[in-house]
Parts: structure tokens; C-alpha cells; sequence
């Protein structure tokens, strides 16, 4: 027993020379010549390793007459945590009819407006604007299902006066609202099918950019999975020269180019938006876990609902959902196949090398 205490007094100490956050949380170490007890980041110069204690917690250290570090204060809430509630706090009061500025949610929040735009886009990948204006489309879409008229539900959604809305309807719908009332008809969706390293592959765009990029095994089920997301608008098959225009999709599925700069239209609610974001932000040939996204989100216990999200992705590889597998790193469900999630990680993998 002795030989494993030390063993993991070896890795702890170790982790206190890499002044590895992750640790925070796990355990304290205490330098028993000043008598201060540290969290495992802490920046202060390092005692020699024969001076320096473990313990659970700072509760054991108190207990043990060693007093808190002032530099990293471990006898208060983890630093990033501190900053999740932060976020967390930002969120809930953007999520409100009231427009706030930057100035005044830093005030609220406690943080210079500079850091706080920072970290608010760091941990959310988007800015507090961008967060506003993905709550209010979510409210938007809410209204226009219950009220009897448009101007109503624009005005149930947090937008000062209809004019407002009207200037950015189409970045907030995808459409216009009286199309979004009457379940997206009128709504035209054009596609082409082709194929790619994949198998087949249905590409498809409406007028604002590429809405739906589906591999699949025939062009039949990829034809009727269009059909179910699109279920009221006008789908077309496209002419030869929209074809020619997504053989930069194309490439991506080939693996021959890393990213598109085709105009995306990206349609989905402020949460999944909000998970789709942190999934680009995913470095390629990397993973992260539902659990990593959810953290990175600012939502820890929401777990589930990042793997929901995950699921509605209608934009193979542009929106890289096949990049967040299980916390033991096994390959969870990809809604284009295991097999196919499994060749895509391998392909980034082997890019990296």
C-alpha cells in the first residue's frame, strides 16, 4: 500500500511541476516550511519536493494546520468555475426581451467588458450578441406558432418594434416569416447527388447557402431524407452548374480540402447553434467527449442535449459532429454510420501525421 501511495504521490507531484489545472479540484499540496497549502496550478515558485504534503482537499489541509495560498485562494471555488458562473449568469440575463450592451452585462457579471467579451465567446463560441440574437430566433420560431399575427410574435420574441425584425428576417429564419408560419412552403431547395469516398452523397442548398450535406447509401433514401427535413418546400433537382459548384463539398468528403467557403445556411435553435459552434471549433484529426462539449458550452449537465444536437446535424464534416465520441473514447452513434465516422477519424488522424 505504501509502494501505490507513493506511486500517486509521484504523479501528483508531477502534475504540480506541469501546474496542470485539470488537477484543481482533485487534490491540494501543502510545503510544510510556510505552512500554506496550494491548489496544483498554483503560479507561486515551487518547494522542493521533500517539504511538500498531499491532501484530498483543502477541508484536510485546514484540518492539518496549514493555511490557504493567497495567490490561488483553494479554499474558494475553482477559478474556472467561478468563470462558468459567469457565463452561465450572462446567459440567463441575454435570454430576456430587454436588450443589454456589453457594458452593462460586464457590470453584472462583475468583469472589465474587454474579458468579458472574451470569455463569453472562449467558452460559448459565440459573442453575446450572437447569443441574444440566437435566443430571440428560437422565441421567434415559439411565437409564430402561437400568435395570431406576425407583428405580435415579433414583439413576444424581445424585438423592439417589427421594423427591426423585418431587416435581418432572413438571417433569423431562413426564410420570411408568413413561409416559416405556413410550415416553410414556397421555400425552395435545390440538390444534387454525386459521388465520393463516402458513397453516395446528396448536397443541397436553398437561396441563402448550403442547407443539407447527407452521405448515404442510395440516392433514394437521400432523396427521402430531404424530403423529411425540408418537408414543405420546393425541392428541385439542381442544373449542371449548381453541380459544379459543390465539388468544393465534394472535395471535403474526399479529404482533399479542409474546409468550404460556399455560403452555409445553417438553421437550427440557439442551443444547438450553440453546440454546432463548439463542434467547428474542434481542431481536425482531434475529438472531444459529449461531456468536453458540454463544459466548453458553459452547460456540463447537459450531456444529452449536446448528443441531440449532435444528431440533428444536417451538415456532414462542415459541421464536424463525427469529431465528439464517448468519455472512453469509443465511437457513439454518427447518424451516417459508424463506419463512416470511424473512416473520417482515421482520414484526420492520418493528415496530422
Amino acid at each position: 500500500m505504501k509502494r501505490n501511495a507513493k506511486i500517486n504521490d509521484d504523479v501528483r507531484w508531477q502534475r504540480v511541476l506541469d501546474r496542470e489545472p485539470a488537477a484543481d479540484g482533485e487534490f491540494v499540496f501543502a510545503v510544510m516550511t510556510t505552512g500554506i497549502y496550494c491548489r496544483p496550478s498554483c503560479r507561486a515558485k515551487h518547494a522542493l519536493r521533500k517539504n511538500v504534503l498531499f491532501f484530498p482537499d483543502a477541508s484536510a489541509a485546514q484540518q492539518a494546520g496549514f493555511r490557504a495560498c493567497k495567490r490561488c485562494q483553494p479554499d474558494k471555488a475553482d477559478p474556472r468555475q467561478q468563470l462558468m458562473e459567469k457565463v452561465s449568469l450572462a446567459c440567463r440575463l441575454l435570454e430576456q426581451e430587454q436588450t443589454l450592451t456589453l457594458d452593462q452585462l460586464a457590470r453584472q457579471v462583475a468583469v472589465s467588458p474587454y474579458h468579458f467579451h472574451r470569455l463569453f465567446k472562449s467558452v460559448t463560441g459565440m459573442t453575446p450578441k450572437a447569443w441574444q440574437q440566437a435566443w430571440r430566433a428560437r422565441k421567434l420560431r415559439e411565437s409564430l406558432k402561437e400568435s395570431d399575427t406576425v407583428t405580435e410574435a415579433v414583439l413576444a420574441a424581445g424585438y423592439p418594434a417589427s421594423s427591426s425584425y423585418y431587416r435581418h428576417a432572413d438571417d433569423t429564419l431562413g426564410m420570411t416569416a408568413g413561409q416559416y408560419r405556413r410550415g416553410g412552403d414556397n421555400l425552395r431547395v435545390r440538390y444534387t447527388l454525386q459521388s465520393c469516398s463516402l458513397g453516395r452523397c446528396l448536397v443541397a442548398a436553398s437561396t441563402r447557402g448550403i442547407c443539407a450535406v447527407l452521405p448515404g447509401d442510395s440516392d433514394e433514401l437521400l432523396i427521402e431524407a430531404l424530403a423529411h427535413m425540408f418537408p414543405n418546400a420546393q425541392r428541385d433537382e439542381a442544373d449542371a452548374a449548381f453541380s459544379h459548384q459543390v465539388s468544393e463539398v465534394m472535395a471535403m468528403l474526399d479529404g482533399k480540402r479542409a474546409n468550404t467557403a460556399l455560403a452555409l445556411d445553417i438553421q437550427g435553435t440557439a442551443f444547438q447553434q450553440l453546440v454546432w459552434q463548439a463542434l467547428r471549433a474542434i481542431p481536425a484529426g482531434e475529438t472531444r467527449s459529449y461531456q468536453e462539449v458540454a463544459q466548453a458550452i458553459g452547460k456540463p449537465k447537459a450531456v444529452r442535449a449536446v448528443a441531440n444536437a449532435c444528431a440533428a446535424n444536417k451538415l456532414a464534416l462542415i459541421i464536424p459532429c463525427h469529431r465528439v465520441v464517448r468519455q472512453s473514447g469509443a465511437l457513439s452513434g454518427y447518424r451516417w454510420g459508424e463506419a463512416r465516422k470511424a473512416e473520417l477519424l482515421r482520414r484526420e488522424a492520418e493528415l496530422r501525421k
